[in-house]
């Protein structure tokens, strides 16, 4: 069997790039639900609690800073491989080499990767206030 082309090693990168940012946004989600509920079990004073609930409030919330802290690199290793993904298809395209399956398969992930990076800058936008913006 011949080695993976270097086209479809970058479109193999940036699927997986794209499931793995899924991924830790549905994992934040389910921190963030079972952190709601201890704080709202802990107001409550629900018999349901044991001794250590503060302290399992305190690690539900450290591990979601965790997972928070992970998005940042990740963007920007999702953003390097689509620029590399668009290299590798330019050149398949330009030398004539790319398979015409494995040019759809990179541009569909292509696309994948450009939408994602293009959301996440629309999010980090809307999520600056009038005091944390950037002086130029």
């Amino acid at each position: 069997m011949a080695p993976p082309t270097p086209l479809a090693i970058a479109t193999s990168a940036v699927n997986r790039l794209v499931k793995e940012e899924a991924y830790y946004h549905k994992d934040q989600a389910a921190q963030e639900k079972r952190i709601k509920k201890l704080e709202d079990d802990i107001a409550a004073g629900s018999a349901d609690l044991d001794s250590n609930a503060e302290y399992m409030l305190k690690q539900e919330k450290a591990a979601l800073d965790e997972t928070k802290a992970v998005f940042e690199p990740l963007r920007r290793r999702i953003t390097e491989a689509v620029d590399k993904l668009e290299e590798q298809i330019a050149i398949a395209e330009s030398d004539g080499t790319g398979a015409a399956e494995e040019l759809t398969k990179g541009r569909e992930a292509l696309k994948a990767g450009q939408n994602l990076v293009e959301e996440r800058e629309k999010e980090g936008e809307e999520g600056k206030g009038e005091g944390d913006k950037e002086e130029l």
